[in-house]
Order: C-alpha cells, then sequence, then structure tokens
C-alpha cells in the first residue's frame, strides 16, 4: 500500500488531472503533474509542476523518480511514454490498457473478441476499404478516425460511397472506421474502481445526453429498464477483468430503440459522465483513482441522492463572466470551476450539479439554472 505522505503523479494537467489533486491532496497525499502547458489548471494546484512534453524522457524520468505511482489522466498521452515510466515506478492504469483506448479499431477488435456486442464496424486503412465496407454494412453510416478523436471531432456522417470517399480525404486519409447509426433509445455509461487485487466496484448507470457530440448533462439514476443497468455494469466489470485493470475505467453504451445493448467506447480514467459522483456518492471517482493506484480497495460507491451534472462551456463566456449567482444561490446546486484561463466555444470550462429527491426534479432545477445563464 502506498500511504498518505507519499508522492502520486499524474500525466496531464486539464481538468481531471486538477480535480484527481484536489482529492489526492484532501487524502494527505503530495501529486507531481507532469504537463507542457505552464498554465495548465492542475499544474497551477499540483505541489510540483513539471513543464514537458508528454514524450520528454528527462521530464518522464523526473516525474518518476519523484513518484511512488503515477497514472494519466487522459488516454491520448503516448502509451510509449507510459511503458517507460513504468521503469521507474507503478503506473495504473497500465499502459496496454491505454494503447487499446488510443485507436478505435483495436478498441472495438477488443470488444468483439471478449463477446462485448458493438455496432456493426468495417476498419477502414485506405480509401479502397470503403467500397468493400459499402457492401458490408447499411447505411447511414458514420466514417470516424481511429486516433484523436474526441466531443464528435474526427467523424463524419455518410450515406453514399461518394460521400464517404469525400469525407475519408478531409480526415486526412488516416486509419477510420466507417460504422452504422443506430437508432437510439438513450446514451449511457458506467463507471467501475478496480483495485490492483480485482476488487472491483460500479457506480449507478448514467443516462447521458450530448449537443453537438459534447456531453452536455448526465441523469442520475438512469431512467432506464433495471436488466439493462444490469447488464452495463455487467459488460463493464467484464472489460476491467479482460484488460486486467486498476484504476477507474468508465464505458459509454448505446441503448437502442429494440433494447438492445451496445458498447462504443471506453476512457482509460476518470470521466465527465462521473462528476456526479463528487456531490452525490460516498466516494467521488476521482478518490478512487487515487485509492486504486495506491494499492487500496475501492471505497463505497452508494448514490447518496439522484443527481443531474450539466456541462458549462466556453460559449457561456461571450459577454463576460457568467452570472454564477443563478447557481450559487440554489441550495442543491454545487458548482466546478477548471481554472482555465481562456473561453473557447465548445472548451469544457466547469460543470454544476443539482442534487434532488429524485432525477426528474434535479433535472427541473438544472433547466431552469440553465434558463438563467442564458446557454
Amino acid at each position: 500500500m502506498i500511504l498518505p505522505g507519499a508522492t502520486l503523479g499524474v500525466l496531464g494537467g486539464g481538468q481531471l488531472g486538477r480535480m484527481f489533486t484536489l482529492a489526492a491532496h484532501s487524502m494527505g497525499y503530495h501529486v507531481v503533474v507532469l504537463d507542457p502547458d505552464p498554465h495548465s489548471p492542475a499544474g497551477r494546484i499540483a505541489g510540483q509542476h513539471i513543464q514537458a512534453g508528454y514524450t520528454d524522457h528527462a521530464g518522464l524520468q523526473m516525474l518518476g523518480d519523484e513518484c511512488a505511482a503515477v497514472t494519466t489522466e487522459f488516454e491520448n498521452v503516448p502509451a510509449d511514454s507510459l511503458e517507460y515510466l513504468e521503469k521507474f515506478c507503478p503506473v495504473r492504469p497500465h499502459a496496454g490498457a491505454v494503447r487499446i483506448a488510443q485507436d478505435r479499431i483495436h478498441e472495438k477488435t477488443f470488444f468483439q473478441q471478449h463477446d462485448l456486442a458493438t455496432a456493426s464496424f468495417t476498419p477502414i486503412y485506405e480509401a479502397g476499404d470503403l467500397e468493400d465496407a459499402f457492401a458490408e454494412l447499411t447505411p447511414p453510416l458514420l466514417l470516424k478516425t481511429a486516433t484523436m478523436g474526441y466531443d464528435g471531432k474526427g467523424q463524419a456522417r455518410v450515406d453514399t460511397l461518394a460521400q464517404a470517399e469525400a469525407a475519408y480525404a478531409r480526415l486526412g486519409g488516416t486509419n477510420c472506421i466507417l460504422e452504422e447509426i443506430i437508432e437510439l433509445a438513450c446514451e449511457v455509461s458506467v463507471i467501475v474502481a478496480r483495485s490492483i487485487d480485482g476488487h472491483m466496484i460500479s457506480y449507478p448507470v448514467g443516462e447521458n445526453r450530448h449537443v453537438n457530440g459534447i456531453l452536455d448533462t448526465t441523469l442520475v439514476p438512469a431512467r432506464i429498464d433495471t436488466a439493462i443497468s444490469e447488464r452495463a455494469i455487467d459488460m463493464t466489470g467484464r472489460l476491467a477483468t479482460a484488460l486486467d485493470y486498476c484504476g477507474v475505467l468508465a464505458a459509454e453504451f448505446f441503448v437502442t430503440t429494440a433494447g438492445t445493448l451496445l458498447i462504443n467506447e471506453m476512457a482509460t480514467r476518470p470521466h465527465n459522465s462521473g462528476h456526479y459522483t463528487v456531490d452525490a456518492c460516498v466516494t467521488s471517482q476521482f478518490a478512487q483513482q487515487v485509492r486504486c493506484m495506491c494499492g487500496l480497495p475501492p471505497g463505497a460507491s452508494d448514490l447518496l441522492t439522484p443527481v443531474v451534472m450539466t456541462n458549462l462551456l466556453g460559449d457561456i463566456w461571450s459577454d463576460g463572466a457568467p452570472a454564477w449567482e443563478h447557481i450559487l444561490n440554489e441550495p442543491y446546486a454545487h458548482l466546478h470551476l477548471y481554472g482555465k484561463h481562456v473561453a473557447r466555444p465548445g472548451r469544457k470550462m466547469g460543470h454544476f450539479n443539482c442534487l434532488s429527491g429524485n432525477v426528474d426534479s434535479a433535472l427541473q432545477a438544472a433547466t431552469r439554472i440553465r434558463s438563467r445563464l442564458d446557454f
């Protein structure tokens, strides 16, 4: 076990790293952040900020030498860098799990190899693969880059082969997947925490709403059939076990109009849809990340109250700072800002959680606050 007083490291200095650092500090740990941005939200509050690139071996060795264990706040940190860090200290989750999550082709193939149902898809390695893919799949389809796509970026809807060829060129002719679009009832996510010895807990299923490809709100508990919730939790647990995972893992699912559950993607870190856990659960997802990387058992994940999490994007800063009193005057609303210097449209600047006796009244409160903030 790595106990309070030790130093923990995190690769990445964004909002997830910041919330990890806050949780670690409250538990008595010191934190070192490695991030190239001199103004990174996590770097500004950590005990030490190593301002270096993610492939900088000198910076990585400094981090490894300083820390009892290291984690990552986003999956696009090069897996090779995590492997290099493993020479100096434990890295949790391990590089192999992160490497799978970094490539949609590897990720979805891994899902299918472990009997986790996905939407029908075909890998695209070159433009010539598109014609055969259209023969196998039923439009409408989504063309998605295999790497570096997030929040709706790196993808395009295509209904014809000509559209797919044009979109493939626009996306840079890189490796992609072509995937059938699903008739959705809703999208949900599950977050689990798994310790180094395989002890695992799950949080309640969250119901997610997206706007322009970016997560907008998460409602917990999800308003879906109990059997579907149990199946989603079971599939996420099986995924974590198959990865031999240690840490916090999120899995996103499609619930089809026919009642089928399909896994869409995973995140090898705390997840935006789990921000509600900070105010509404016994143990937050960030405290779980600390516990798991330190060889401690996961904390209890009980939901203390229904909750709706709402993202705050840079769009609402267009006329200056938003009128925060609309959130702060609400006794059951909790504001979380990420300390980012520049607000841009579509950039996640913070979130707020609305607690209530049931999820519908929590959603009403969140909607009322949104209208006053003039989204």
